[in-house]
């Protein structure tokens, strides 16, 4: 699927991360996505065995030509063949405390004062 496009709509750098597998234009747009598989950075000697995903995870971006706008998260789970850890890349997309992109909250916030 070419990004190109939908690179400009969603938060910058998320498609360094993750890859777009499907868009849903039904009621609200809903931008499906999976953590590309590259594996946590530990110590130099860790291997990690790819365990598949954790549950997906849905949060709100900005709204787009006022469609509210949805992206539909899935992270991949790794575990660390040493220690026998499940651990995670700790990507930060949604505001603490929300389930809302960074910049939508940062805007939300700056809207309300």
């Amino acid at each position: 699927m070419d990004t190109t496009l939908i690179s400009l709509f969603l938060p910058e750098g998320l498609l360094d991360h993750f890859v777009v597998v499907k868009i849903d234009t039904g009621e609200y747009l809903t931008i499906y996505m999976e953590e590309k598989s590259h594996p946590p950075t530990g110590e130099k000697e860790d291997k990690f065995i790819s365990k598949g995903f954790y549950d997906a995870i849905t949060i709100q971006d900005f709204p787009i030509r006022k469609k509210a706008c949805y992206l539909n998260i899935r992270r991949r789970k790794w575990m660390n063949e040493r220690t026998g850890n499940l651990v995670n890349n700790k990507w930060k997309i949604a505001a603490k405390g929300t389930r809302m992109t960074k910049e939508l909250a940062s805007f939300l916030k700056g809207v309300n004062r």
